[in-house]
């Protein structure tokens, strides 16, 4: 498709349509969601559903550690696409690719056409932009590249059908009942959001300039709290609507929960949580983990893998005096 496209949700949207049509492995993919099975567990301000998609099965069980990705090809690298998968460029420096591993009805995976590594500093505007020009239709999403990124070392975001994922409805609620104010002007607003489940930084405002700013505040202040030498660890969900931008910045502790790694099978629980799984919507690849899951058990998870109650007071201190 040509690069001078305007309306890049409509492009999208008419590459998904030829793909699952003309491309085998995508059409097996979006058809095995027709049997993907929900369970859905209610708290005060949110909503978590487990869904059993074996079709996930690769991406939950990624090896993600250095000497793994060392050792194959990087399979988002343009040479290493499968010769059915199209694409759709995107502003010179991105591809939008159909993802034949779906968790969403359509869901799209967006490399950077060089390889570089998984960092989302010096590349949230494009971020922005995404989300901006696939809305209506589509919500982005970005995984850290030691928090949900299965390709750590090629940047890429991800986007799939809008307000499927739980915590967007949830927004102007949580808002409401879980927010404190941590700056506001006329262009744009941060927030601290604790939902007793997750904690969560969020950045709204029609400037897209100013939003770079406050999340660049929120990222440096961060990494300093968290002391991580090259980026730390958080899942991001962005939005645009009413013609202003919504971000939500989730922010982590641990990529895996110990329940994961537990050698006793019957114990194990393959969940690896990333940004759809906090978003509200936790998808495991094994149908007995999948029975296993009540409430209890998906809280004390979530609670695992994100700031503790003390660190997150602490954090949104001290960023509060940054934004200023």
């Amino acid at each position: 498709m040509p690069e001078a496209i305007i309306n890049f949700a409509a492009a999208a949207d008419q590459l998904f349509t030829e793909q699952v049509a003309s491309w085998e492995q995508c059409k097996i993919g979006y058809n095995t969601l027709q049997s993907v099975q929900t369970r859905l567990f209610e708290f005060a301000h949110a909503v978590l559903k487990v869904q059993f998609n074996p079709g996930r099965m690769l991406s939950t069980s990624a090896k993600v550690d250095a000497k793994s990705i060392n050792e194959r090809k990087c399979f988002l690298c343009a040479e290493q696409l499968p010769e059915a998968q199209k694409s759709v460029r995107y502003k010179n420096d991105f591809l939008i690719l159909v993802n034949p591993f779906p968790i969403f009805p359509k869901h799209f995976t967006l490399p950077s056409i060089s390889h570089q590594p998984q960092l989302i500093k010096d590349s949230f505007g494009v971020f922005l932009d995404f989300c901006r020009d696939l809305s209506p239709l589509f919500t982005l999403f970005y995984n850290g590249p030691r928090c949900g990124a299965s390709a750590p070392d090629h940047l890429h975001f991800q986007a799939g059908t809008k307000h499927f994922m739980p915590v967007e409805s949830e927004y102007d609620t949580l808002l409401k009942f879980c927010s404190a104010e941590l700056f506001s002007s006329p262009s744009v607003k941060v927030f601290s959001v604790d939902d007793q489940i997750r904690k969560m930084i969020f950045i709204e405002g029609r400037e897209k300039f100013q939003l770079e700013k406050a999340f660049a505040v929120v990222h440096a202040t961060l990494q300093e709290f968290t002391n991580e030498a090259v980026e730390p660890m958080m899942n991001i969900v962005g939005s645009w609507a009413a013609d202003e931008w919504r971000i939500i910045v989730f922010l982590r502790k641990k990529h895996r929960p110990q329940i994961y790694f537990e050698e006793n099978d019957e114990k194990k629980i393959l969940l690896s949580p990333a940004a759809v799984d906090i978003s509200g919507v936790c998808i495991t690849p094994r149908e007995k983990d999948f029975q296993k899951f009540d409430a209890k058990l998906l809280q004390e998870i979530f609670q695992e893998v994100f700031f503790p109650e003390d660190e997150f007071s602490e954090f949104t201190e001290q960023l509060k005096i940054a934004l200023r």
